[in-house]
């Protein structure tokens, strides 16, 4: 199965370094500490050597139809006001 990103290309390179031993595990962050940790060498190598060419660098998110109709129902928070403070002193005149 082919990397949707080229995010994800990339952090499944950094994967398989850690996986061949070429770099620390400790050194990796996010999805390609996740990828590290759940997939096979074979796998991690199929997705890293898949071109960058034509692909975005991050792929869209799909969102769920009740999640985006519960979204535009949604109150923000009501917020604080702030104390807004006077100056008693006055600006002096320079004449």
């Amino acid at each position: 199965m082919p990397a949707k990103s080229a995010a994800q290309q990339k952090a499944a390179g950094a994967a398989l370094s850690a996986k061949r031993g070429k770099t620390g595990p400790s050194k990796l962050k996010g999805a390609s500490r996740g990828m590290y940790k759940s997939m096979s060498a074979k796998q991690l190598d199929e997705f890293a050597s898949t071109k960058r060419k034509g692909k975005p660098e991050h792929a869209a998110k799909s969102r769920s139809k009740s999640a985006s109709s519960r979204s535009s129902t949604r109150k923000s928070p009501a917020r604080k006001k702030s104390a807004t403070r006077k100056s008693s002193s006055r600006r002096k005149s320079s004449r």
